[in-house]
C-alpha cells in the first residue's frame, strides 16, 4: 500500500487515479483530481516532461523511453498490486494511449477500470476519414475530404488518388496513432499544401520514411485561429451526456509539433454546436470523454467538424477553470454508479498557456479583445501550470521558464509580420 491518501467519493468509497503520460494534458486531469477530490494522481509515462515533473500532486513511474507494450502492463500491474482496497482509474489523453488501453482492456480490467469507448467505435472514430463519412451520414457539416491510402506505397506502380480539391489544402494523418511515432525532418502535425507540387512532394516523403496508414486531404476552411472551436463533452455509461462546455480558440500553437493545439481559449456556450455534437456521440452509442475541433466557416458561418478526439483533450483544464470539473462526472459515473444531472457550462474564463502580454499582441479583433481584457481585469483567468498547490521552487522557476519559451517560440514561428486574416 503506498503512502499517499485515496481519492474519496461522495458515497464514501475509495478510488485512486493512474494516468499514462506526460504532457500538460495529463497534468491538467492530475489537477481536475487534486482540486476535486485532494487526491495525488500517478502518472506513468516513458520520460518525465517538464508539465509532471517536480510536482507535490503526482508521483511519477518511469518506465524508459524504449519500454515496450509488455513492459507497461507489467508496470501498471505492478502499480496495481500497491493497492489493496479502493478502485484504480486508468486514463490516458493521448490518442496511441488510448489505443493501447483498449487493445489490453481484457488485460488491464483484471486490476483497473478503463473508461473509454469500445474498440471497433475507436477505430471508426479515431480515424480522420471515417469520422468524415460518418458526418456526412449524420448530417453533420465536414470539410470536403479526399482520402490517400499509403499501405502499398512504393510498390511498382502505385499512384496517389488524384485530388480535385482547390488549393491551399490541409493534409494530417486519418489515424495519427500510425503517425506519431514516425520521425524526419519536416514532420508536422498538420500540413498547409500550397500547390499541387507540395503535395506531390509530401507523399514522397511519407512514402520514404515507411508511413503506411492513411492520409487525409480536405479543403482548407478560410479564417484564422480565432475562427476555431473546441467542445469537450462526457458521456456515461448509460449514454446521456453529462458534461458539455464548448471554447472560442483565441489562437493555436504554431510550432510543427504543436500545429493545432489552442494555446488560449474563452469558454462559454453555443447550443448549435453542442446538438451536433450530441447527434455523433448518442448516435453511435459513445461513452466517456471526447473532444471535438471544429471551425466556424466565414463565408456562411456554418460549424465544420474537423475531428472528435477519444478522450478528453490537451487544454482539458479549460473545462475544470470553467467551474464544471470533469473528474466529478467520472468518478460518478464509474466509481459511485449514480446518473449526475447534465451539466452545459455558460460561464467565461480566459484558459491560456501564454503570458497575457503576449496573447494581447495577437489578438487584434476589437471585440475579442475588449473580452480578453475584461476576463484579465476581473482575474477570470486559468493557466493550467499554475496551482498554488506546487510549492517545490524547481517547479515554479519551470513554470516561469515555460512562459517565457512561449514568448521564443511564437517569435520563431508565427512572427506578427506573416499573420493573415487577422
Amino acid at each position: 500500500m503506498i503512502a499517499q491518501a485515496e481519492g474519496r467519493a461522495p458515497s464514501g468509497a475509495t478510488f485512486q487515479p493512474v494516468i499514462l503520460g506526460a504532457d500538460i494534458g495529463v497534468y491538467g486531469l492530475a489537477r481536475a483530481f487534486h482540486e476535486e477530490y485532494g487526491v495525488r494522481s500517478i502518472v506513468v509515462s516513458m520520460t518525465v516532461t517538464g508539465p509532471v515533473a517536480d510536482s507535490t500532486i503526482i508521483e511519477n513511474v518511469v518506465l524508459g523511453p524504449d519500454a515496450t507494450p509488455e513492459q507497461m502492463i507489467t508496470a501498471l500491474q505492478a502499480v496495481a498490486e500497491r493497492f489493496d482496497s479502493g478502485q484504480l482509474l486508468l486514463l490516458a489523453n493521448t490518442d496511441w494511449l488510448v489505443r493501447f488501453l483498449v487493445s489490453n482492456r481484457d488485460t488491464l480490467e483484471q486490476w483497473y477500470t478503463v473508461p473509454f469507448l469500445d474498440a471497433a467505435l475507436l477505430d471508426r472514430l479515431a480515424d480522420k476519414a471515417r469520422f468524415a463519412e460518418l458526418c456526412i451520414e449524420l448530417g453533420i457539416s465536414t470539410p470536403q475530404t479526399v482520402v490517400q491510402d499509403f499501405a502499398a506505397a512504393g510498390e511498382p506502380g502505385w499512384q496517389p488518388v488524384p485530388v480535385d480539391l482547390g488549393f491551399p489544402v490541409i493534409a494530417k494523418a486519418a489515424n495519427s496513432a500510425d503517425y506519431e511515432r514516425l520521425s524526419f525532418e519536416g514532420k508536422r502535425k498538420v500540413y498547409q499544401v500550397d500547390d499541387r507540387a507540395g503535395l506531390d512532394a509530401l507523399y514522397a516523403t511519407l512514402t520514404r520514411v515507411g508511413f503506411r496508414g492513411r492520409f487525409v486531404v480536405q479543403e482548407m476552411i478560410p479564417g484564422d485561429d480565432t475562427r476555431m472551436r473546441s467542445i469537450t463533452c462526457y458521456v456515461d455509461t448509460h449514454g446521456s451526456v453529462t458534461l458539455s462546455c464548448c471554447a472560442h480558440v483565441l489562437l493555436e500553437e504554431h510550432t510543427p509539433s504543436g500545429l493545432g493545439n489552442p494555446a488560449a481559449m474563452i469558454t462559454g456556450r453555443w447550443d448549435d454546436l453542442l446538438e451536433q455534437a450530441h447527434r455523433l456521440l448518442t448516435s453511435t452509442g459513445y461513452v466517456g470523454f471526447a473532444n471535438f475541433d471544429v471551425k466556424v466557416d466565414p463565408r456562411d458561418g456554418s460549424a465544420q467538424f474537423f475531428e472528435v478526439n477519444p478522450r478528453i483533450g490537451r487544454n482539458n483544464y479549460y473545462v475544470t477553470a470553467a467551474g464544471a470539473n470533469p473528474v466529478r462526472f467520472l468518478v460518478a459515473d464509474h466509481v459511485d454508479g449514480t446518473a449526475v444531472e447534465p451539466v452545459v457550462v455558460e460561464r467565461e474564463v480566459l484558459y491560456s498557456i501564454l503570458p497575457h502580454r503576449l496573447l494581447r499582441r495577437y489578438v487584434l479583433e476589437p471585440a475579442l479583445r475588449a473580452k480578453v481584457d475584461g476576463l484579465i481585469a476581473r482575474r477570470a483567468t486559468a493557466h493550467p501550470l499554475r496551482y498554488r498547490a506546487e510549492t517545490r521552487l524547481k517547479r515554479r522557476l519551470y513554470v516561469a521558464v515555460a512562459a517565457l519559451n512561449q514568448v521564443r517560440k511564437f517569435r520563431r514561428y508565427y512572427p506578427e509580420v506573416t499573420r493573415t486574416g487577422l
